[in-house]
């Protein structure tokens, strides 16, 4: 809120070059920040009483953009890959499977290997599960297994992490 949108009664304020001006009727700090030339905003509206400071408001909202954007730039957003599996998958094919989750892993992606069931195969799926319980022995070094196989439908899926 900025200048006459503020109804408070009374307002904690804070002059132009940052100091304590105190507790002021809100009439009287829309006098001081238009005598100054300046924007009287609410800062604080939830503290008592709400915190009024004489700025500049576009340079304020310009700011507060900036930190915005900063803040995002900072920010690491972390995907899940998803690696599908078959449970007669043969050696070199895993090794292949195991290059690709360990690449996503190192990019700071989590991978989520899937075992996926197909008609009969569906008969198998305990004995199957060593598929998984290998990968994740395999990739012991680089991840920790975040979530342990279990089994979603037709299929078995595990999640794993990359290790701190």
């Amino acid at each position: 809120m900025i200048n006459e949108q503020i109804r408070d009664r009374e307002v904690r304020l804070i002059g132009a070059d940052g100091e304590q001006l105190g507790i002021v009727s809100s009439r009287e700090a829309q006098k001081i920040a238009d005598e100054t030339g300046l924007d009287l905003v609410k800062i604080a509206p939830n503290a008592k009483p709400p915190v009024c400071k004489v700025i500049d408001y576009g340079k304020y909202r310009y700011e507060q953009a900036r930190k915005e954007k900063d803040a995002k730039k900072k920010q690491k957003t972390v995907e899940l890959k998803e690696i599908r599996l078959s449970p007669n998958i043969e050696a070199n094919d895993l090794n292949t499977k195991m290059n690709a989750a360990k690449k996503f892993l190192a990019k700071g992606n989590k991978v989520k290997i899937t075992l996926r069931f197909r008609g009969r195969e569906m008969a198998h799926m305990n004995a199957s599960k060593h598929i998984l319980d290998d990968i994740a022995e395999n990739l012991s070094d680089v991840a920790v297994v975040e979530k342990a196989p279990k089994v979603e439908g037709r299929s078995i899926g595990m999640v794993l992490a990359e290790k701190r």
